[in-house]
């Protein structure tokens, strides 16, 4: 073990040194003449054959040369503990390219680095993330790394997976009543998530509704603890279904006013209802913008009742269904078009 972690510890000092050497070349060939005769030892190791032993007593003897003057006897517990730090190098080293490995794995077939949670990745796409619990062990975990894996290998399939926008039975909001005759999209959506609202306002300035028949499912991402991510996202989509069951389109009204809209004070209402708006706040703004609409007093009446019904709880389960366990989308906005799924901000091409 002590000439593998001999290499590891030689190869990640090997940059600085390389620079070093550029102004003291004795250096350099001295750290050249030890790495040569670590990757031998290493590649011998690889290949089970017996290494060296000549390298092994070469690094104990230059770590250990001082000691052994002053106190002899320290030689021999010195030289176990060597022996012991070696171990937990290669460990440490073999734990990190593991986890190199399934980071890049993972921001290639879900599109973050971070399974349990997307949006911690700094590399993968800008999204709301639907996180999972948190382990509170070192059990679960090391479990849960596991699992990690076979959530990756599981999700490999769906990058060479053709997705037709039309085989998902979602609950939805008609964009564009007009484009029937146009190629399907699913838009997936938060009210509450601000690169949802960045994505719509990139698809309405690039003209994106007007080249697909789009349809936007509203949906309130829930946390491990099934509390809501963002604060008033529930009811808003709960008023979104209720208004398009009433008359479709209707919620599109809605989702412009939270995503494009600002209050009196210049803060766009996306803000206001995550941040400000109790519930009660928030359900009457959206019955204000409905009756903006057209919606009578009536009307607004019966798509409270609707918003409140159980039968648009399930409305809200079956879409909770098909988005995190058939489509297996680990962040939102989430897009469904020409084929293919998209996670992450929509950006014009």
């Amino acid at each position: 073990m002590v000439c593998i972690a001999a290499f590891i510890i030689l190869a990640v000092i090997g940059v600085f040194v390389a620079i070093l050497s550029i102004f003291w070349p004795k250096i350099g060939k001295s750290y050249w003449k030890m790495f040569k005769k670590s990757w031998g030892c290493l590649w011998k190791k690889v290949r089970l054959q017996k290494c060296e032993t000549g390298f092994k007593e070469d690094v104990k003897n230059t770590l250990l040369s001082r000691v052994v003057i002053k106190h002899p006897k320290w030689m021999k517990p010195l030289s176990i503990i060597i022996e012991i730090l070696a171990v937990v190098i290669v460990i440490v080293a073999v734990w990190a390219i593991l986890t190199a490995v399934k980071s890049l794995l993972a921001l290639w077939v879900l599109g973050s680095c971070n399974v349990t949670k997307p949006s911690a990745c700094s590399l993968g796409a800008e999204v709301c993330s639907i996180d999972e619990s948190e382990p509170t062990n070192a059990l679960e975990a090391t479990g849960r790394w596991f699992t990690e894996w076979g959530e990756i290998f599981a999700a490999i399939p769906d990058k060479f997976q053709t997705y037709n926008a039309e085989d998902y039975d979602f609950n939805y909001i008609t964009v564009n009543s007009d484009a029937a005759d146009k190629p399907v999209a699913v838009d997936i959506f938060d009210p509450g998530c601000s690169a949802c609202m960045q994505s719509y306002r990139n698809q309405k300035a690039a003209g994106f509704f007007d080249n697909y028949n789009v349809r936007m499912v509203p949906f309130a991402i829930q946390d491990a603890d099934n509390t809501y991510k963002f604060k008033n996202s529930e009811v808003v989509v709960r008023y979104m279904l209720a208004a398009e069951q009433v008359k479709a389109g209707l919620a599109l009204s809605l989702i412009d006013h939270i995503f494009t809209d600002k209050n009196q004070d210049g803060i766009s209402y996306q803000n206001v209802f995550n941040e400000d708006y109790s519930r009660e706040e928030a359900t009457a703004k959206l019955e204000a913008w409905l009756k903006d609409a057209g919606v009578n007093d009536e009307g607004v009446a019966e798509i409270r009742k609707i918003a409140n019904y159980d039968e648009t709880t399930t409305k809200m389960q079956e879409n909770r269904e098909i988005i995190e366990n058939q489509i297996n989308v680990r962040g939102i906005p989430t897009m469904i078009y020409d084929g293919r799924k998209h996670t992450g901000l929509w950006k014009a091409e």
